[in-house]
């Protein structure tokens, strides 16, 4: 009720202003030769006051008269040959048109606006989040509800049926071989089983016991979203959470942990998330396109209008490039390295970036033995980091570790 209060306030507000400006302007309609006709008029009054009381000789007086008199035959021809005007719309058609353009407008906003949606103060937001994350469907009926959304799959491929007909067939008879389970569910996943597929992997995590690892956890989390629809259910987020347990690193669980919270309503905590993903790389990363179509609609929800993207260029070498590195002679090694390191110098000073990226740097140029540049790094990288000990910390033991500071 506040809101049509305001907007209906201000609607009359602006209509009065406007219509008192018109009206004001309706006045000034007449030319300019009437206006001066008028002061003539007062003129010759002025000069017969003038002679009356003795001021002005009547000589003088008989030139003035005959002057004015003059000047007012000219403006009185001007103002007859002056067009006539149009008049402007009555005060009453004003109103009917300003009574329209309102009405058109409470029109449009029913149309496209959300009348009667209340505020949504920041507690009243967390608290609809919570609501949200508390009715998530569980495993079963999200996959139901998947299904009768999903398009039909396309026929399969009867060769490709008749090798996982002999592929069930095998791991049913070996149900302990491990091997056989780690395939099964990788191939169901490839024809679009996702059920088969994290039930398959739930038994290789089952049977693999204590030697299962983080990356084996965020794999059948991954199969039970993809078998939900994308939709994270509360059995899909109990996987992740041990995965993360195991493996806090892990890219897979944190990003699906991230889509989790943007399903539950809070971007701002999937940014957080999802920005650590994209800083950290790698580039080739399955989750990296995603992360960057839609990470700057989450910083903008999040808060944070002004944050750049780190660009896919210059991020440093990855798990490819060591291997590659590792085959080099020390010449084309050396050369790589400072490539790269060239490439991350000329990212931060145009795009900025985290304490991490600053903390490499600093690192690779100490090893590379260019500790005046390291010094320089360092310095322009306290003044970034004043304001955050956490990260300034972090540089700093870059750079104690670079030689650059005691």
């Amino acid at each position: 009720m506040l809101f049509w209060t305001l907007t209906i306030a201000l609607a009359l507000a602006v209509a009065l202003y406007l219509a008192r400006a018109y009206m004001r302007g309706r006045g000034t309609d007449a030319p300019a030769a009437a206006y001066d006709l008028r002061v003539f008029r007062d003129q010759l009054a002025e000069i017969d006051r003038d002679l009356a009381r003795g001021v002005l000789a009547p000589e003088d007086a008989e030139r003035a008269r005959t002057e004015v008199s003059r000047r007012i035959i000219e403006a009185d021809r001007q103002v007859g040959a002056s067009p006539a005007r149009a008049a402007g719309p009555g005060p009453y058609v004003v109103a009917v048109f300003g009574a329209l353009v309102l009405a058109g407008s409470f029109f449009v906003y029913q149309q496209l606006g959300a009348p009667g949606y209340d505020d949504l103060p920041l507690a009243r937001r967390v608290a609809m989040s919570e609501e949200l994350y508390g009715s998530r469907l569980p495993q079963a009926e999200a996959e139901k509800t998947a299904a009768l959304n999903m398009a039909p799959m396309p026929p399969a491929d009867p060769r490709m049926g008749e090798l996982m007909d002999k592929l069930r067939s095998a791991v049913a008879a070996r149900p302990n071989d491990t091997e056989g389970l780690e395939l099964l569910a990788r191939n169901e996943a490839a024809v679009g089983n996702y059920r088969a597929a994290w039930e398959a992997q739930r038994r290789l995590i089952a049977l693999k016991g204590v030697a299962a690892t983080g990356e084996d956890h965020a794999a059948l989390a991954e199969l039970m979203i993809l078998a939900a629809g994308g939709v994270v259910s509360p059995e899909a987020e109990a996987v992740l959470a041990r995965a993360l347990e195991m493996d806090p690193r892990n890219g897979s669980a944190r990003y699906f942990l991230g889509l989790m919270l943007a399903q539950a309503g809070r971007p701002d905590r999937t940014f957080n998330v999802w920005r650590g993903l994209l800083e950290e790389g790698p580039e080739d990363a399955p989750w990296m396109p995603p992360i960057r179509a839609s990470i700057g609609e989450l910083a903008w929800l999040a808060g944070e209008e002004g944050y750049q993207p780190p660009s896919a260029a210059s991020r440093g070498p990855s798990e490819s490039d060591m291997q590659a590195a590792a085959e080099m002679s020390p010449e084309d090694r050396d050369a790589m390295i400072r490539g790269m390191v060239e490439g991350l110098n000329a990212r931060l000073a145009g795009e900025g970036g985290t304490s991490d990226d600053w903390a490499r740097l600093i690192g690779a140029l100490g090893v590379l033995g260019e500790t005046e540049r390291a010094a320089a790094i360092w310095s322009e990288a306290e003044d970034i980091f004043a304001a955050s000990p956490d990260d300034l910390e972090k540089v700093a033991a870059a750079a104690r570790a670079a030689g650059v500071l005691q």
